[in-house]
């Protein structure tokens, strides 16, 4: 896999007329971009096809979280709109888990797509676990435990912050999947999230994929952000071995 191929750029955006304008100015043909609720709930899944004809890997990020057969019967018509790599919220539970995997397994023609759990939002901090989601436990500990339910699940990875997916996978395999949104250009503001990291800093830290959002889409060129992510994401030294 290249190097660029693990940099998801997060199109956070409304339309497919803005997406498609904002792809011609990054000017990177067949790279990998994620599709969240705003963009497909206002355009469907027409909007991952054409993605698709495009030559791109789609990242569905629509964060399931349901009962067990509501997350299977839905993960078995995503596996037909033709995404790479779809999720679901660990809080859901093991047995949801496992339900989404077999979903998407019914439901796809060739290979699977990778099958994620959001571990906590980057948006989440320590304050917001205790005191609005009332869990009482440190914020690594909470993560790690949901990281080790997926992968007992059946699922490829999780989606962290960079500062847990090295503690993820010591407690559960070298080879599960870490997809770190949360990615800021240092010179760049952290805004609603949290838990923020650089490139160079997500990938020494364990990241297989970075998802850049804002740090790309919002840069005055959009092609030379993405450059420049690519840039500190390929001087780390880290050993990526999926």
């Amino acid at each position: 896999m290249r190097e660029e191929e693990r940099i998801i750029v997060a199109l956070d955006l409304s339309t497919k007329e803005e997406m498609f304008r904002i792809l011609k100015l990054i000017n990177r043909p067949g790279c990998y971009v994620k599709v969240g609720m705003e963009l497909y709930l206002q355009e469907g899944a027409d909007v991952v096809r054409e993605l698709k004809d495009g030559g791109y890997s789609v990242f569905l990020d629509l964060k399931l979280h349901d009962i067990p057969h509501t997350v299977n019967k839905a993960m078995k018509g995503l596996a037909r709109v033709g995404a790479d790599m779809v999720n679901v919220h660990a809080a859901g539970g093991s047995e949801m888990m496992r339900a989404a995997v077999d979903g998407l397994g019914d439901g796809s023609v060739k290979k699977r797509p990778i099958c994620l759990a959001v571990t906590q939002l980057t948006s989440t901090d320590q304050s917001m676990l205790e005191n609005e989601l009332m869990i009482g436990h440190p914020m690594l500990n909470v993560i790690t435990r949901y990281g080790e339910l997926a992968y007992q699940s059946g699922l490829d990875g999780v989606v962290c912050s960079a500062w847990e997916a090295e503690k993820i996978k010591a407690c559960t395999s070298a080879s599960f999947l870490a997809v770190t949104p949360g990615i800021r250009l240092e010179s760049d503001a952290a805004g609603d999230q949290k838990r923020v990291a650089t490139p160079a800093q997500a990938r020494k830290l364990g990241s297989d994929y970075i998802v850049v959002g804002r740090s790309i889409t919002s840069a005055e060129n959009p092609a030379q952000a993405f450059d420049r992510v690519l840039e500190e994401w390929g001087k780390s030294q880290w050993k990526i071995t999926n």
